[in-house]
Formats: C-alpha cells, structure tokens, sequence
C-alpha cells in the first residue's frame, strides 16, 4: 500500500473520530449512571409515548440527574389494591410470588418496594386518592400526598367533517367563531339524537342512519366515562345535583342504548374514523391531542384528511386531565421537573398536551386546523361519587 493511500485512509478515521468526538461532547460525554436519582412512578395511560420521548427523558437525566422508571397501572387499581410494585409484578419478586398465592401486603409492609409518586391519567383519581381510604370498602392504605397538581391537559372535543359541519351550521347548532367551530347548541344536538333524527332529516341524504356521535364505552373506558360526565354536566345547567342526577340519568341511559356498539379504547375510535371517513364515522368523540399526534406520527397521512376534517369544541366542554400526586421529596423534584419549558414545549408540539389550565404560550396555529389558543368555556370534572354514580346506572346496577 503506498503513502498516499495510507494518508487517505488516517485522514478518514481522523474526520471520523473527530465528528464522533463532537456528538459525543454535544450529549455531554459519557452518562454517570451513578449521579442518577431513580423516581419510581405508578403511571395511567394516555401518555406512554410522551414519557418515554427521548428528548423528555434527556432533560430529566442530563438536567435534573433523574432517571424515572414507570409502571404502568389502571387509574381504578391505583386506589382499589395497594400501590406497590409488587401489585405490579415488578420490584421484590419473593413478594410478588406470595403475593400469587393469595398473601396480602400494604405499602408500610417490610421489604416492599414503594412508589414516589403517582402520575393518573384522571383527575377524578388524584382528588381521589389524596383522600383517606374508605375502609367499608375494604381499600387499601394510601401514600401521604406532599405536593401535587395538574401537568398534562387535553379537551374532550368531537371530530367530524365539512359536510355534516356545513349541515349542523344551518341547524344552529354549530358556530364559526374565528375559524374555530363550536357546539353552541349541545342540548339540540342530544336532542336530535334521543329523537331518533336522521342524517336525512338535515339535508345529508348520503348518511343513512339516525344522528349519532360515536365515543368508546364509558362503563370500560376512561375517555368515554369523561365524555358521559360532560353530557351529564350539560343536562344539569352546569351543576350536577342529588336532585337533577335522579331526573337526567335516564336520559343518559337512553342516550348510551341509542349509541349502539362502542370501541373500548380511543385509538381503535380514532383510527376508525380516519380510515372510514364520513360514511362510517360522522361524529366521534376523542381528545384534542389525537389529531396533533397524528399529524407529526403520520405527516403523509395528515395531509391525506386535514381538508376534510373538522374539530368541534363542545360549549361548554370538560378536560382530561393528567394530575401528579408526590409522595417523596423524589417524587417532588420530579413534579418541578415536569414544569420545565422545553418539556411543556415537547408535550404540546409533539404530543398535543396542553400544560396550563386554560392552555399554554405556544401556537397552535402550526397545527394547521382550528384549534382555539384557549377554552373558557368549560365544566369541572364531577367527583368519583358521581361517576361511580352515572357508571352504575348505565351498567343497570
């Protein structure tokens, strides 16, 4: 081999190394797993992707010096078995085999592995769980609640299309407001549906079928169950009381039957209605952060319906909200973690998470769809009584 093609080659490997050398000092050289604080978090759904974003857990490890396990738990199991990681079938794995052979544990018992927060996808949980366990229902002790709050927040909104938007406009029972689109007639539209009208009957000859509005199941299904608290919201004046929940329930029984068959979950719903289009789904309920997650997962397909599709914000709507319950001082560095710029800025641009009670300072416009830069006009959410309340009736319980 002569000098000139072994120079060639050693001023390769050189750029190479050198190119590597940047990166490498970029991320901040070698990762000292040892100056690491390890959070353990007992997690609902909804937001899997958001946790495990590379960016997030970046900034939580390279700034904070926090490495966060989750695990994942049912809101309802969060207050219902007690919350150690063994229930989880992670942690001491001599007690999670006890635990398989019927022996009971509780978070002070020895040897446990416990959490340093809980991180529900369901306010109604967190205000929940930061009360004392109701031992007549045999539930379990729970952590002490130090510090804690709302993080992530997404509206229920309901999609539909042009065409069946053009015709409820004409209707009065959709408003134009700013290029964003409003239900400002909630109780005309559920009314059309207890009726029994038909897509016909406002003009959409090619629907066939009575108007309805598809959501997933709220005897199963989180989403669902929000999205039934708001139509029990709207029915009692914004206020639900011991007196109109014995008069409206009822009608939210009668409103479920007409429903028909119901997705379990809101991504088999969504999914749906994209690839169904008008025809099979008119009108489905979901959370606002569905269509800014399918945008940047699936750009081309985006492209494909932003045209057609339509975001209608009920008026007055209700929020899903991601609440973090700290239990240790981890689990409250974590908290103020949560709170950094660049995370908030992640789980809205990526994830369609809004970050503050009314919306955060970014702009939506980017979507490219008529997203409000805020909601006023909204229900709080109904306490677990009440859910557990309108569950039961549905369930015919």
């Amino acid at each position: 081999m002569n000098k000139k093609r072994i120079l060639g080659i050693a001023i390769f490997v050189v750029l190479i190394l050198a190119v590597v050398g940047i990166k490498f000092f970029q991320d901040g050289g070698f990762e000292d797993d040892s100056n690491l604080t390890t959070v353990y978090v007992a997690t609902g759904g909804g937001k899997d992707k958001f946790l495990k974003d590379e960016e997030v857990v970046k900034i939580l490890r390279k700034k904070y010096k926090l490495n966060v396990v989750y695990d994942s738990w049912s809101n309802g199991d969060t207050v219902r078995i007690p919350l150690i990681r063994e229930y989880n079938k992670n942690g001491n794995q001599s007690i999670v085999e006890r635990i398989s052979k019927g022996e009971e544990f509780s978070i002070t018992s020895p040897e446990v592995s416990t959490y340093d927060a809980l991180y529900t996808s369901d306010q109604r949980f967190y205000d929940y769980y930061k009360l004392k366990p109701d031992k007549t229902k045999n539930e379990p002790d729970r952590y002490t609640v130090l510090d804690g709050g709302l993080t992530l927040n997404t509206p229920i909104v309901i999609y539909s299309w042009k065409e069946v938007v053009e015709k409820l406009e004409k209707e009065n029972v959709v408003t134009n407001r700013d290029g964003v689109y409003f239900i400002t007639d909630m109780d005309k539209l559920m009314k059309y549906i207890l009726d029994g009208k038909k897509w016909k009957d406002i003009g959409l000859t090619e629907l066939y079928g009575s108007i309805n509005i598809a959501s997933t199941d709220p005897v199963t299904s989180s989403p669902g169950t929000t999205y039934y608290g708001l139509l029990l919201s709207i029915l009692s004046g914004g206020e639900v009381t011991n007196e109109n929940i014995n008069i409206n329930l009822p009608k939210l029984k009668e409103f479920y039957i007409k429903s028909g068959y119901m997705n379990n979950t809101p991504a088999d719903l969504f999914e749906r209605y994209l690839k169904t289009g008008m025809g099979g789904e008119p009108m489905i309920v979901d959370y606002e952060k569905s269509i800014i997650d399918f945008s940047i997962s699936n750009p081309n397909g985006f492209k494909q319906v932003k045209d057609n599709i339509v975001i209608l914000y009920p008026s007055p709507t209700s929020w899903n909200s991601h609440c973090f319950a700290a239990f240790t001082e981890n689990g409250k560095k974590l908290l103020e973690a949560y709170n950094d710029e660049e995370i908030q800025r992640i789980a809205w641009e990526k994830y369609g998470f809004r970050t503050g009670i009314t919306g955060g300072t970014y702009d939506v416009s980017k979507v490219g769809l008529g997203i409000p830069q805020s909601l006023s006009s909204t229900v709080p959410s109904l306490k677990m009584d009440t859910y557990n309340a309108l569950i039961n009736y549905l369930k015919g319980e």
